[in-house]
Parts: structure tokens; C-alpha cells; sequence
């Protein structure tokens, strides 16, 4: 299994670039950043720095869209990095949440989700593609690699990773909500005769380590973690709004907990404290998340590998990032790899 780290790109852009070296040092292989211009700071550039001060960490957006930037922009950004650091980059990408939203857009349709993913691969490798209903390539590229990975929670969502992407990124790391997406996204793949095992299997949550499982560590745990569940309920709203509540086409397991849910306010996006978050109860936090002692988590990602899991990245959104990182570094990873 591999590990990546993920993190929001607040300033000072020093401070990401720290945390992504001391977590190659402690053997994550992956660096993610968040993508929202109006929120943080911008993403590539940071992944510049953080590129040239690694020697071998992969780094990329956990997730761009197909709507804030033009997609032979998008590609030509992560070609540049490759043929700067030699082909290290991955490009997460998803319908486009805080990032269209903040800006008074709405989340990019399906359709075009798959479009850009084709474009994007085969302009950021040096192939034709269309965009706009126009043919382009970007002749100075040569040996690009640009493997595309798909966040996705609903059902066509899922069929669409699996008829396109490289690799799926699941936010969230319960157990069984992880079996049921992973079933359906390789399905789709083998469906449209593509090897299902090809495809790359990516959860993400937040991790909390803790020096002990007592009530009050956990309780402190949850609360730096429950941002996260507020996180997930947006894009659980829009399956439920999409599919209705008890359509049988979403699991249960993921739409009940958002009932009581009243708006969300993006100021405080992916923060611990976000009072936007109080109608997330403790089950979803320890459902999602992953929090305890280094045991607990060595438990819960054997079980996530067992479903087919590829790599584990930590969202690193608490009062504990280096704690982590090194917690991380010294039991959980050695234990897993």
C-alpha cells in the first residue's frame, strides 16, 4: 500500500513545502494539495517548490475540475512539471466543489467531466485532442505521462471512473462504503473492456493519531476531524438531490447522516471548527476518518487493502500534522508496505 499526504496550500507556501518533504522523509509517496483559487493559495506553483525539493514524491490536485481553468492549460501545467522533474505529477480531478461553488458556479456536469479527462491525458502526454470543438496538441511535449485520477461518489460518477480514468479517488474510508464504490467502479471498467485491475484505488480521509484510545482523546480527535463529514455532505446533498433519498441507487450508509444538514459555509471549508458541521454525529466521524492509537489505524487500513485499496491519503486538516507524519512514518507505514 502507498500513503500520500494531503493538505490545504495556506500561507505561507514554505510551511506546505516543509510537510511535504518531512513527509517523504517518513516514506509517504504521494504529495496532494487541495485546488480552490479564491480559498488558497494556487496550487501548481507550490507544486513547483515542492517538486524541486523532493526527489521522488508524485504530487498533485486532490482535485482540480474542467471549469477554472481551460483543460490545454490544465495539461500544459502538468507537462511542465513533468518534463521539469520527470514525470511525477498525477492529476485528481472531480466535478469541482469549493472551487466552482466560491466563485458562484456551479459544479461541472458529468459529460464534461469526461471529456476533460480525455483531453487532458492526451494533450498532457502530446497526442491530439479536442477542446471546444477544436483539434490542438502541444507540440514541445515528448515521453509525457499524465496518469488521470477520478474522484466519485454516485452511481454515474462511479461508471464514469471506471470507463475513463487511471485511477479512483474515494473520500472516505469506511469499509463498506469502500467495498460497494470499488465493486462498482471496476464493474464499469470490465464493462467497457478495460482491465478492472488497471485501474488505481486511492482513499483519502483524515487521520489523527493518538497516544491512547481513551474517551477524551478520541473526543479531541473527532473534533479536529468532523469538518470532514460536512465536507463529504456536500456531495452527498447533491446525490440525494439527484437520486432522491431512498432511491436504493446510493447506499443508505451514505446518505442518512445528512438529515439534518443546513447549508454549508465554504469560508470555513476543510477546517477544524467549522460550525458548519454540528449535524455530523461521532459514528460518521469514525466511520470516515481514522482515528487512535497507531493500531487502530494499521487495523483499519489492512481492511481497506484487503477491499483492494492501493494507497491511503492522509488529509492532514488538525492540530497534529507532524504528529502525524512521524506517527505515520515510524508504525503505520512500515506495518503496511
Amino acid at each position: 500500500m502507498d500513503f500520500g499526504l494531503v493538505l490545504q496550500t495556506d500561507p505561507p507556501a514554505s510551511q506546505v513545502v516543509g510537510l511535504m518533504r518531512r513527509a517523504e522523509r517518513n516514506g509517504f509517496r504521494y504529495g496532494w494539495t487541495f485546488d480552490s483559487a479564491v480559498l488558497w493559495q494556487e496550487p501548481f506553483v507550490i507544486h513547483s517548490r515542492i517538486l524541486e525539493h523532493t526527489t521522488k514524491l508524485r504530487v498533485g490536485p486532490m482535485v482540480t475540475n474542467p471549469g477554472t481553468r481551460t483543460w490545454e492549460v490544465t495539461a500544459s501545467t502538468f507537462a511542465t512539471l513533468n518534463d521539469m522533474f520527470g514525470n511525477r505529477t498525477v492529476c485528481g480531478i472531480g466535478r469541482g466543489d469549493s472551487a466552482m461553488r466560491v466563485a458562484g458556479r456551479r459544479p461541472n456536469t458529468l459529460a464534461r467531466l469526461g471529456e476533460a479527462v480525455d483531453a487532458i491525458r492526451d494533450l498532457a502526454e502530446g497526442r491530439e485532442a479536442t477542446v471546444d470543438g477544436n483539434t490542438i496538441r502541444i507540440p514541445w511535449i515528448k515521453n509525457g505521462r499524465l496518469p488521470v485520477w477520478m474522484a466519485a461518489y454516485g452511481p454515474k460518477a462511479l461508471a464514469l471512473t471506471g470507463r475513463k480514468a487511471d485511477g479512483f479517488i474515494l473520500q472516505l474510508a469506511d469499509p463498506f462504503l469502500t467495498e460497494w464504490m470499488v465493486k462498482a467502479v471496476r464493474q464499469a471498467a470490465a464493462d467497457a473492456g478495460r482491465d478492472p485491475d488497471s485501474l488505481t484505488i486511492c482513499v483519502a480521509a483524515p487521520a489523527y493519531v493518538t497516544d491512547d484510545d481513551s474517551p477524551e482523546a478520541l473526543a479531541h480527535a473527532r473534533d479536529q476531524c468532523r469538518w470532514f463529514g460536512g465536507m463529504v455532505g456536500n456531495h452527498v446533498a447533491d446525490l440525494v438531490t439527484r437520486y432522491g433519498e431512498h432511491s436504493g441507487l446510493v447506499p443508505e450508509a451514505l446518505t442518512a447522516y445528512i438529515t439534518s444538514r443546513q447549508g454549508y459555509d465554504y469560508s470555513h471549508h476543510g477546517r477544524a471548527g467549522n460550525p458548519s458541521t454540528d449535524f455530523v454525529p461521532d459514528e460518521i466521524v469514525d466511520r470516515f476518518c481514522l482515528l487512535g492509537p497507531p493500531a487502530a489505524h494499521i487495523g483499519k487500513l489492512t481492511t481497506l487493502r484487503d477491499l483492494g485499496v492501493d494507497q491511503f491519503a492522509a488529509y492532514a486538516m488538525h492540530d497534529a500534522r507532524e504528529a502525524v507524519i512521524d506517527a505515520y512514518g515510524a508504525e503505520v507505514i512500515p506495518a503496511l508496505r
